[in-house]
């Protein structure tokens, strides 16, 4: 994936929350999951320690178009954006602290 989905970079309106300034840690969640609680402590605090940069979480049921667009095969998945919502990484599992401060340092 080249930053790009198919229809451009994800916006506040795609995603229902405003970008990040400097970049925006996307979550795709389930109800049940219990790593994306986790996922989400983690890329909270993240947010909370890096200036300009978003935590936005999305339920990946009630999202089925943009899961189905962007490929999105299980939760957790994080996608990191630069400012301007492209795509820079990606992510499926329980991210560790170290390598969503790494991701960032590629967003921004």
């Amino acid at each position: 994936m080249d930053g790009e989905t198919r229809d451009g970079p994800l916006d506040a309106a795609r995603l229902g929350a405003e970008l990040g300034e400097r970049s925006t840690l996307v979550q795709f969640s389930s109800a049940f999951c219990q790593p994306c609680r986790a996922t989400r402590r983690t890329l909270a605090e993240v947010a909370r320690m890096v200036d300009g940069v978003a935590h936005v979480e999305l339920d990946a049921e009630a999202h089925l178009a943009l899961v189905r667009e962007l490929g999105i095969s299980r939760t957790p998945t994080v996608l990191v954006l630069d400012a301007a919502g492209r795509i820079v990484r990606r992510a499926a599992g329980q991210p560790r602290t170290v390598d969503v401060v790494a991701a960032l340092g590629q967003a921004m």
